[in-house]
């Protein structure tokens, strides 16, 4: 077998959301051939790529039936996180990804999808951070079990660099891990706008795949400098079914769709979907409505990333600081997984398609 048979055949291998074959994308490197036995690394688009074992059977097959019936083929897999960013990256520049997590109004759940879609990705086998931007309401050193803990500081210079805390794998920065939670953090605009400022130029995040930012509900001050401050990949937008959820998602859609934001929408996922009572686990029970998010991404021409149920142990497992994500609850992790696959696939086809965001230059 030769090299140039291998790279013939994996030709028609296509990568199934970028709708090239892997070789004119160049994902395929490192072919070695010995006789009947052939090696080679496929890198990925993303370390948490859902569809690996289908590009693995796919390049297989590709072998066999075009090149060596007997052929052993064996497949290494590595990753790098596509990214569109081309800033001078003097802002979190080894962020690949910077995802804004939002909501039109809160108690939607976008705390939990954020912190748990954060888990997913590490899962996964990349490299993330949680960044908790709700300034007002933050819920992350709860939600993981980090409450009271600081993070450490260190010189660079004159300036003062916060270094993350770390849990279950994934780099956390709160409002929550500097202040006493029993204090109000009563700030106006612009001292929300400047923390924000600072947790993405003060915070040593160092590099990641994914910047998962978990925004505030609304649309604000806080969306408007994230937006002027880092070229934001893309948002995802969490919603539940019931039509007054459905009013406001659809308002966060439209503020970053606006001519002068123009931030991508990764997609939309329906938090609450159903409700299943544990003695009765082939009963859905439709509490806030049924299928309203799925009918709103279809609605605006977006991507419908999955629904998650509405479940006890989700609310339990944030409250004590374990996340369903490092749970052993196998039925709502499957939801959270499929949520973040489909998210991951949005972003890879969203970096490969359209053109880089950039920093967001208002003019008033």
């Amino acid at each position: 077998m030769k090299e140039s048979d291998i790279l013939k055949a994996l030709g028609n291998v296509i990568e199934p959301d970028l709708g090239r074959d892997l070789v004119t994308l160049n994902m395929v490197k490192d072919i070695v051939t010995e006789g009947d036995k052939v090696s080679f690394t496929v890198v990925l688009t993303t370390p948490a790529c859902p569809l690996k074992d289908m590009i693995k059977n796919a390049c297989i097959n590709a072998v066999h039936l075009l090149v060596n019936k007997n052929a052993q083929v064996d497949i290494k897999f590595t990753a790098n996180a596509n990214s569109t960013r081309k800033d001078n990256k003097h802002i979190l520049p080894g962020v690949r990804n910077i995802i804004a997590v939002v909501s039109g109004k809160g108690g939607v759940g976008k705390s939990t999808v954020a912190a748990n879609l954060a888990l997913a990705l590490a899962e996964g086998g990349a490299s993330v951070g949680l960044m908790d931007a709700d300034i007002y309401g933050p819920s992350v050193p709860m939600m993981f079990g980090v409450r009271g803990e600081r993070p450490l500081m260190k010189k660079e210079g004159e300036k003062g660099i916060i270094i993350p805390l770390e849990k279950f794998g994934i780099k956390l920065m709160s409002i929550g891990s500097l202040v006493d939670e029993k204090q109000a953090i009563v700030w106006r605009g612009p001292m929300a706008s400047s923390a924000i400022r600072q947790f993405v130029t003060d915070v040593e995040w160092g590099e990641l795949d994914y910047l998962v930012i978990d925004m505030p509900p609304g649309t604000g001050d806080i969306h408007l400098t994230l937006v002027q401050t880092v070229p934001v990949t893309g948002a995802v937008v969490v919603t539940t079914p019931q039509p007054v959820a459905l009013a406001d998602a659809k308002k966060a859609i439209a503020m970053f769709g606006q001519a002068q934001i123009k931030v991508p929408i990764i997609g939309l996922v329906e938090n609450m979907s159903w409700f299943t009572p544990a003695e009765l686990p082939e009963n859905k029970y439709y509490i806030f409505g049924k299928e309203g998010g799925k009918r709103l991404a279809e609605e605006f021409d977006i991507p419908f990333l999955g629904q998650i149920p509405l479940v006890q142990g989700i609310r339990e497992g944030g409250d004590i600081g374990i996340p369903v994500m490092v749970s052993d609850d196998e039925i709502t992790r499957k939801a959270f997984s499929n949520f973040a696959g489909n998210t991951v696939r949005s972003i890879a086809m969203r970096n490969a398609n359209i053109e880089a965001t950039k920093i967001v230059e208002i003019v008033v």
